[in-house]
């Protein structure tokens, strides 16, 4: 069925490309245009001309389209897939990380929570925010899919700004439990039915059952998941990065989605439980891997973003094309009672469901008291996260700043938030 989808931020390899290399593999998708926007011209061409050699030269039904002026691009949109960056991705995430440090912010990682999460939020919030303006005017109707973090700040953002606007938030973080339960419990994946949720890189697992039996399997995973995890490998086979994971299993009693770099982001007390040589390691790989030569554009293309990603961007949209019912592990979207104890503007992570043409979240209450009581204690700076952005107030900067449990030291939030307007003055320095 034709649909118009864009994909913003197409510049990139793994999601341009790997985005591309599963539209093109979905029958009920052929036909559709697909247009692709970056700023970066020489990014956007290189995937244009290697995504159009690759529907040449397999004879595909698409018409593919590349412009940098934006409003172009999402006109008459069905779909808005967003994927962006500002500035060099590195430089900026290890001042988010390690300036705070230098401050005696004890923060243990510095993507998406802490004052880290909040710096990272300040940059990349209002071009998105933009591009939803954009959308807002020339395409409504259009589903907006957003693959940027911070997660739970950009979409409190949009949801707030844009109530109008259809938005879903995707992340592939759910892909470490698939991958570790099987192994911990000795189950098969397809036998293996979990329910997960809370807020996004701060979820934990609600439930699991064994699919034929019914049985609960929670009892096995808090007997056997503190061994296991302790000595389970990280993404890139390395030993580690699962200790504070382990102490919220024992502790609260529920194993967390992720490991201890993101979950650590979110909690005043991780600093003193994390595997801090495991992150440091985790950080080191992760970023020596993202910036060697990817894979070839045309094997990128035939792979896709690959099954051990889980995206969920091109079943969500086929399944919404074609009236199919679909079922995806984790959706970020608004709360609206789906977790009791959050207030409804929150964005949070449930596993989420299409049917009849409809995106919907599956409640997950009642949700657990004690972690729940963690997830509360976010969203005071979540809120304040946004309204800062919109106000472009330093002075709402600084309360979203002191509203953080992570942020332990009033007496040097206002030298931190002039040193990182200052370091990042390109980005920041709407802030008045």
């Amino acid at each position: 069925m034709s649909q118009r989808i864009v994909l913003i931020g197409a510049g990139s390899a793994m999601f341009g490309l790997g985005t591309l290399g599963d539209i093109f593999k979905e029958a009920y998708l052929e036909g559709s245009t697909i247009v692709l926007h970056d700023i970066n011209v020489k990014a956007l061409e290189r995937t244009r001309s290697e995504a159009q050699q690759y529907i040449d030269d397999h004879e595909l039904n698409f018409n593919l389209l590349a412009t940098e002026d934006r409003k172009e691009a999402v006109k008459g949109a069905d779909f808005c897939i967003i994927s962006i960056e500002v500035g060099d991705r590195y430089v900026l995430w290890e001042q988010d990380w390690k300036i705070p440090l230098q401050f005696g912010i004890h923060q243990v990682y510095g993507e998406n929570g802490g004052p880290g999460g909040f710096f990272h939020a300040m940059r990349i919030m209002p071009p998105i925010l933009e591009i939803c303006v954009d959308i807002a005017a020339l395409a409504p109707d259009a589903l907006v899919i957003n693959l940027s973090n911070p997660m739970i700040r950009i979409s409190h953002a949009i949801m707030t700004q844009f109530p109008n606007l259809r938005y879903v938030g995707l992340c592939h973080e759910i892909a470490s439990l698939v991958h570790h339960l099987p192994l911990l419990l000795g189950i098969h994946v397809n036998n293996l039915v979990i329910k997960a949720g809370g807020l996004n890189h701060f979820s934990i697992l609600v439930e699991a059952t064994c699919k034929d039996s019914g049985i609960d399997l929670y009892p096995e995973i808090r007997e056997k998941g503190p061994v296991y995890f302790r000595n389970a490998e990280n993404y890139f086979g390395h030993r580690g990065e699962r200790d504070l994971c382990v102490e919220i299993l024992e502790r609260f009693g529920y194993l967390p989605n992720t490991t201890d770099s993101h979950f650590g982001e979110y909690i005043h007390w991780a600093y003193d439980s994390v595997d801090h040589q495991g992150i440091l390691g985790f950080y080191a790989d992760y970023k020596k891997a993202m910036l060697v030569p990817p894979l070839p554009p045309q094997e990128r293309l035939a792979i896709g973003t690959g099954e051990g990603e889980l995206w969920g961007v091109v079943p969500i949209i086929s399944a919404l094309v074609s009236g199919q019912e679909h079922s995806e592990l984790a959706v970020n979207i608004r709360n609206n009672g789906l977790i009791d104890l959050l207030p409804d503007e929150m964005p949070v992570e449930v596993p989420g469901q299409i049917c009849d043409g409809q995106l919907t979240g599956v409640a997950l209450n009642p949700y657990p008291k004690g972690f729940g009581a963690l997830l509360q204690n976010q969203v005071g700076t979540t809120l304040l996260t946004t309204e800062s952005i919109c106000s472009r107030s330093k002075v709402i900067a600084k309360q979203a700043l002191l509203a953080d449990p992570i942020f332990s030291r009033c007496a040097v939030v206002d030298d931190l938030l002039e040193t990182m307007i200052h370091l990042q003055s390109p980005y920041l320095d709407y802030l008045q």
